[in-house]
């Protein structure tokens, strides 16, 4: 037996694990994850463009642990270079796959599309697009759903199961059992962990014993915050704008931050936490996610069923919330006055709507800027938290950090 990482190894995205094994008709080849890398464009742009093996002849299966983009982004890929075999994965992973895969294809075109037209020296630069919507599309076909803890078999001598990582809706440890010359292996991959107490899904699944553990360590030297603790900033934040008249602009990831936020804001308007503040979700992939969310009920926890479920509430939708559609419903939040809560993507501030609501409303004083993810080194998003840093560019105009940002 061999693994061999082809991704995230003193590195953290483009996830791509592959384990090679003798079964009886011959070797077998699984890929873990087929991630993107993600970084500066030029050094991502190479990477992701080439496999060290044929997907077409090499690869008998995938197994996926999660839909986040750094592990499950070059599947379009994979299947565009030939590869036809199954890809397993938990149900709401291969649902929110394809939702998540769309919105990639979408983007790596219209980066090409500006590379062309603004960066490229002449038109043999313009190479295509790394994959496209209709890639994403046409990629589904060999998606296969199984459920939590059942074994399935991925290829000859190998078998899987997935357990509860707890990490987003859908994400699963992988556990492998490997039969190779009469005797049987336990391969665990992690994928992404999560954490205990978390709203809206299950907590993390103690793995059973393995014999090679394949483990993230992304967050490895952190203590988290307390759960509690941040509930009680979200409130606070919500109560001091309110009383200014300003707007909350909340910067954030479509795919579970802005289903927990909504949790969250739902729990403290029911316990009467805070005041009937208008909330707009201004993400249309966002509200896609939601959907997907509401079609898994299998992967909540104990406490969105007492607290919804069981009396026939919609977590994501109450009085307050309003998922907007169009670009005029988006723009029209501008001229709207406060006080209001703003969501949308993205969640380091270097596209997507959000950008639009900043340079309308960074100069506010009443306003203010809730940051609730990690915001990477030269993103929009890491200079408006910077406290050492008092303008900020936004679409090639200079803006005066006036309003609070927390």
């Amino acid at each position: 037996m061999k693994i061999i990482p082809h991704g995230a190894a003193r590195e953290v995205t483009g996830t791509c694990h592959e384990i090679q094994i003798e079964s009886k008709s011959g070797p077998k080849r699984i890929l873990l994850d087929c991630g993107l890398f993600q970084g500066k464009r030029s050094e991502a742009a190479v990477k992701n463009a080439e496999f060290s093996f044929d997907p077409a002849k090499d690869i008998d299966a995938v197994v996926l642990s999660h839909a986040h983009m750094d592990h499950a982004g070059r599947i379009p890929l994979l299947y565009k270079n030939g590869f036809r075999k199954k890809v397993h994965c938990t149900y709401a992973t291969k649902d929110l796959s394809e939702v998540m895969l769309m919105d990639s294809g979408y983007i790596h075109e219209k980066d090409e599309e500006y590379f062309c037209k603004h960066l490229a020296k002449s038109k043999m630069d313009c190479e295509g697009p790394l994959y496209t919507q209709q890639d994403a599309i046409d990629c589904m076909e060999v998606f296969q759903g199984q459920n939590y803890e059942d074994w399935f078999k991925v290829c000859e001598g190998v078998k899987a199961q997935f357990i509860e990582a707890g990490h987003i809706i859908g994400a699963a440890m992988v556990v492998l059992e490997v039969t190779e010359n009469g005797k049987v292996h336990h391969i665990g991959f992690t994928g992404d962990l999560g954490r205990n107490m978390l709203p809206i899904i299950r907590d993390p699944v103690p793995m059973p014993p393995v014999e090679v553990l394949i483990c993230e360590s992304t967050y490895g030297n952190r203590e988290h915050e307390d759960i509690t603790a941040a509930n009680h900033h979200l409130r606070e934040v919500i109560v001091n704008t309110a009383k200014r008249g300003g707007k909350v602009m909340i910067p954030a990831f479509s795919l579970e931050r802005t289903q927990e936020i909504i949790y969250d804001l739902h729990v403290l308007w029911d316990a009467k936490e805070i005041p009937a503040v208008p909330i707009f979700v201004d993400s249309p992939l966002a509200t896609k996610v939601t959907d997907v969310f509401m079609q898994h009920p299998e992967c909540y926890d104990k406490e969105m069923y007492e607290q919804f479920l069981s009396k026939a509430h919609n977590p994501f939708q109450f009085s307050l919330v309003k998922y907007t559609e169009s670009v005029e419903e988006s723009k029209a939040l501008n001229g709207m006055p406060g006080p209001i809560i703003i969501m949308a993507g993205s969640g380091m501030c270097e596209a997507g709507r959000i950008r639009h609501h900043l340079r309308n409303e960074i100069e506010d004083e009443r306003n203010t800027i809730l940051a609730v993810g990690y915001m990477a080194n030269n993103t929009l998003g890491r200079r408006i938290v910077d406290p050492e840093i008092s303008e900020v560019r936004i679409f090639d105009q200079m803006y005066h950090k006036r309003a609070e940002v927390v």
